[in-house]
């Protein structure tokens, strides 16, 4: 589940909560293992713990929450070798998926594309890399979706919602998200309908991706719930 904020309108449903909750994930608000009471996360959002249940199990199908028999529900936290499977697959999937849009990609593609780019510098400026890196998850949901390439890109969907996860346990280099101009070559050579570089392009983003995760140390979970939500 990969949250636009145009769907986080907050109407007390356990899909709203399943939402805001998603979101704060993706913006790694919500760390990898932070566990997530049913009361406190009831008390927060003011809806009631049968809500907040039914939120975290569609949480759980998503593979964004793990529920633990008698323990509670905690954010994923993937080991080092799913890391790696994801980002395998994410490499075998996003080059051709990258050169299928380029082949389709319409000029109202191209203008959406770099409003996402706008909206992740803006992120980045302000200082607010959770965001940043949720609409740079996006940014490639949307690419998967040009290709119109239906059952792939639900399968891109699911790695990159994973990958946020990953990259919130193992991101070793937090400044290559600023020195990446990955996208604003992607969208290039989306616009001149240049599939063969938009192929090579992705698959060198992917492995640059992979060269910025330290897979070997687990950080410790930081901030309370409380703080993470509100």
């Amino acid at each position: 589940m990969m949250m636009d904020d145009s769907r986080l309108g907050m109407d007390g449903s356990s899909g709203s909560v399943a939402g805001r909750l998603a979101l704060a994930i993706h913006e790694h608000r919500l760390a990898p293992g932070t566990k997530l009471s049913e009361d406190e996360v009831g008390e927060i959002y003011g809806v009631s713990r049968t809500v907040v249940r039914a939120a975290l199990q569609e949480l759980a199908h998503d593979r964004l929450v793990e529920l633990k028999r008698n323990r509670g529900a905690y954010v994923a936290q993937p080991t080092v070798r799913e890391a790696r499977e994801v980002f395998e697959a994410r490499a075998l999937l996003e080059p051709r998926t990258a050169r299928s849009a380029a082949e389709r990609a319409t000029a109202a593609d191209i203008l959406r594309l770099q409003a996402h780019i706008d909206e992740e510098h803006e992120a980045l400026r302000t200082g607010d890399a959770g965001k940043a890196l949720r609409l740079s998850g996006l940014f490639h949901i949307e690419i998967a979706r040009i290709a119109d390439q239906a059952t792939i890109a639900d399968f891109i969907t699911q790695l990159i919602a994973r990958s946020s996860l990953i990259i919130a346990l193992y991101w070793q280099r937090r400044n290559a998200l600023c020195e990446s101009h990955a996208h604003h070559a992607l969208l290039r050579s989306l616009a001149e309908r240049d599939g063969s570089r938009a192929e090579e392009l992705m698959k060198s983003h992917l492995v640059d991706l992979v060269s910025s995760l330290d897979l070997r140390n687990l950080p410790s979970v930081p901030r309370s719930l409380k703080e993470a939500l509100q």
